[in-house]
């Protein structure tokens, strides 16, 4: 066995902050996934998001199970994951907080296909219902079968690297 090898096959011991670290070394994009609620709308900010297959279209993404928004996703069980734009920064750091009127301001419409809240001026969205949960750790994976989606080419997404917000430099 090479050295090489040998090296990537030896896990080597790192903490909670070098996680986070490296993972923050993968670009993303930002997402708000949305639902309904006992009480009006839910959302939260999201990360770890990914589509999964074309055939059946499949998206994931995860959420705390600390989430205070948790109950709402599994009770509903229909989603929209909303594409954050540069200009929707704010809405990042909104929907990021617990305890506070996520909603204030926030112009939504309904999803033609599922009803779930559409976030007005991202760079799209992705509507779905929950096909299956996953545990994983601290957080919990949901599988969504995609009903509906659209997309608005003429945006530039908000992006997420190293601890920061990005912007591409995006030509239309």
């Amino acid at each position: 066995m090479s050295a090489q090898a040998t090296a990537a096959a030896t896990p080597l011991p790192f903490d909670e902050r070098s996680y986070r670290d490296a993972m923050g070394g993968f670009a993303s994009g930002i997402t708000v996934i949305t639902t309904h609620g006992a009480d009006g709308p839910v959302g939260f900010t999201c990360q770890s998001f990914y589509s999964v297959s074309i055939e059946p279209p499949l998206i994931s993404f995860s959420i705390a199970r600390t989430s205070r928004s948790l109950g709402a996703v599994r009770a509903h069980g229909r989603v929209v994951v909303n594409f954050l734009s540069a200009e929707q920064q704010h809405l990042s750091g909104q929907f990021a907080r617990s305890g506070t009127d996520k909603w204030q301001g926030v112009e939504w419409s309904p999803s033609p296909s599922n009803g779930a809240p559409v976030l007005d001026g991202g760079t799209g969205w992705v509507a779905g219902e929950i096909e299956r949960e996953i545990e994983a750790g601290d957080h919990l994976i949901f599988l969504v079968r995609v009903s509906g989606l659209s997309t608005d080419p003429d945006r530039a997404p908000l992006l997420f690297y190293r601890g920061a917000y990005r912007e591409l430099e995006y030509m239309i």
